[in-house]
């Protein structure tokens, strides 16, 4: 599986950016994608193949260590600072964090919906969890 490659320093909100906060559980890097832990109310990375993981919010748009603030994105457009393909659909991968396209889901994963490539550059955010396995 290849996730795509996000240039960190690159993570950047559109002016349609719906945004929330929060602290962070683990270390997590500007341009995972991330879920709420409903125990410990702290951001963690989703690994769409992982146990209590396969869960996805939003797009964190810096890096911050355990216990740090963490802004993340749920929704609208996104520059991820990536080669995307535009009208892919891409999905979590099971790397934790990564987003990789829609060809790279095999067996075992879920199919988190992360969002559609609007250019080669732009993602529009439209998390979608239809709670199977493939």
């Amino acid at each position: 599986m290849t996730d795509i490659v996000i240039t960190n320093t690159a993570v950047v909100p559109s002016t349609n950016a719906v945004i929330d906060q929060g602290f962070a559980g683990e270390t997590i890097a500007a341009g995972k994608v991330v879920f709420l832990n409903t125990t410990t109310n702290r951001w963690m990375l989703t690994d769409n193949n992982g146990t209590g993981t396969r869960s996805a919010k939003g797009i964190a748009l810096n890096g911050a260590s355990a216990g740090q603030p963490v802004t993340v994105q749920k929704g609208g457009d996104i520059n991820l600072g990536a080669v995307l393909t535009a009208g892919v659909a891409y999905y979590a991968s099971g790397t934790p964090g990564g987003i990789c396209p829609v060809a790279d889901l095999v067996t075992g994963m879920d199919p988190i919906l992360i969002g559609v490539a609007k250019s080669t550059s732009i993602l529009t955010i439209s998390i979608q969890d239809p709670g199977v396995t493939l």
